[in-house]
């Protein structure tokens, strides 16, 4: 039975990791570089110590057990930490170091993210030592990452506005109801009224958003999607209405698959928001990346990080942080 920290393996847990996060000794074997047998006495080893089973692996499969799932979870937790623990420990001479984790939605335009890619050439120029891990999630999972501590730092759209959250407006985008090529209203759109559209099928999203207003009964609403490429695919299927963001949709309309249904009428602006944990004292880290963020979208012009792009002292890799 295990009795202290230190009398587990750190390398026990990294295999076991990784297996679980393969989902099976085999597919695990080429990412740890060492064989099949190896990898089973290891676990066998790390359930020996702990005093109870992990996983189920033989001629039946590979499964995790109860305890192995929950083990599971606690490790990623663990060695997430030892991680950031040992990229602190080895860049203690910098003002900033560690890990960052920034959340962000997909598809936003080109000059929004231009914004964003401003912000961490900013950063980039502090004393910092800092490891970015950044991810891409539908608007529905974004809030719940930020709340449960895996991700420090959100863009995005939000329907709601939970009390423990600080939200700093960023910029809006324009949403504008298309239809597809196939669609019947197709050869009409661009001047069609709300009245005239509320009887067809409609693709909605999975998430709250509450600038948008639907003109149709939610009987109309046949598909859901939490993202704005399903949303897309629905409407270009011509079987579907739907909104998408007018910069998304321009590739679309400049090919003659989507138009349009009415711009002055079926369209609304949405907020995108900078969100992070309300909290008296933030980190160091994200204080200077919520600063640098919020400097860059003030600087119409993108100017101050841009400006020195050509040098390459801004863009310098941090320094190396163990993975």
């Amino acid at each position: 039975m295990l009795r202290a920290l230190f009398d587990l393996d750190l390398r026990l847990v990294r295999v076991f990791v990784a297996v679980a996060d393969a989902g099976g000794v085999t597919i695990a074997q080429a990412k740890l570089n060492i064989t099949q047998p190896t990898i089973s006495t290891l676990l066998s080893t790390l359930e020996t110590r702990l005093g109870y089973r992990l996983c189920e692996r033989g001629r039946s499969g590979f499964k995790l057990t109860d305890q192995g799932e929950r083990f599971h979870a606690l490790c990623k937790t663990f060695l997430t930490t030892v991680d950031e623990f040992t990229a602190v420990a080895r860049n203690m001479d910098k003002a900033l170091s560690g890990m960052l984790k920034i959340g962000l939605i997909g598809h936003m335009s080109i000059s929004q993210n231009a914004r964003i890619s401003d912000a961490i050439a900013l950063f980039r120029q502090r004393d910092e030592a800092v490891h970015f891990s950044m991810s891409v999630k539908p608007p529905g999972e974004i809030e719940e990452h930020l709340l449960s501590g895996a991700i420090e730092i959100a863009i995005g759209y939000f329907g709601r506005r939970v009390p423990t959250l600080d939200y700093t407006p960023l910029f809006n985008e324009r949403q504008l109801a298309y239809c597809g090529r196939g669609h019947s209203l197709f050869g009409r759109a661009g001047k069609l009224e709300p009245a005239e559209v509320a009887n067809f099928d409609w693709a909605w999203r999975s998430y709250p958003l509450p600038e948008a207003q639907l003109p149709a009964t939610s009987g109309r609403v046949t598909a859901q999607a939490d993202n704005m490429e399903a949303v897309s695919l629905l409407v270009l299927s011509g079987c579907h209405l739907g909104y998408l963001p007018e910069h998304f949709a321009a590739p679309y309309v400049a090919q003659g698959l989507l138009a349009a249904l009415n711009p002055q009428q079926l369209g609304y602006e949405v907020t995108f928001l900078m969100v992070t944990q309300k909290q008296i004292r933030q980190r160091p880290i994200v204080d200077a990346f919520v600063e640098d963020l919020k400097q860059a979208h003030m600087d119409l012009g993108h100017g101050s990080a841009r400006a020195h792009r050509d040098d390459e002292s801004v863009c310098r890799p941090a320094n190396p942080v163990q993975r």
